[in-house]
């Protein structure tokens, strides 16, 4: 039976996605109404890009699907392989605050740099996560 707790980290980011879905479905409605945008106007990426001023909520959602396609993956070879460990547990809580942290800096003030930050460190999180799990399946 895999230890679920390693599933808890999964459910947060998932939860943070939907909140970040939320932001970036009331945001864009309302700058649609404000600025009286035909819904038909932005029917593609390039249309979206031309019209809408403020991207910031949909990029994150769609950065949401990136690193953390790996990261969820990493979480079910955790479970998989009986690889829960304290240690396993640590990382995978601490990549998504890193997350919260980039998400919250990207929906909000947007500085680059400190958004980078964010994403590098928990980047580096993840990849430390992978090189402990890729170390246990080899041993």
């Amino acid at each position: 039976m895999p230890d679920t707790r390693i599933f808890l980290p999964a459910l947060a980011m998932a939860g943070l996605t939907f909140v970040v879905w939320l932001r970036m479905y009331f945001s864009r409605i309302g700058e649609m109404k404000r600025e009286r945008i035909h819904p038909q106007a932005i029917a593609t990426s390039p249309q979206i890009t031309a019209m809408l001023k403020d991207t910031r909520a949909a990029d994150n959602f769609r950065n949401l699907f990136e690193l953390p396609v790996l990261f969820y993956l990493a979480l079910t070879v955790a479970a998989i392989s009986g690889q829960v460990t304290t240690l396993t547990l640590t990382l995978a809580w601490l990549f998504v605050v890193l997350r919260v942290l980039h998400s919250a800096i990207h929906c909000g003030y947007n500085k680059v740099m400190h958004r980078f930050q964010a994403y590098l460190v928990g980047g580096a999180v993840l990849w430390i996560l992978w090189g402990i799990l890729g170390f246990g399946l080899l041993h």
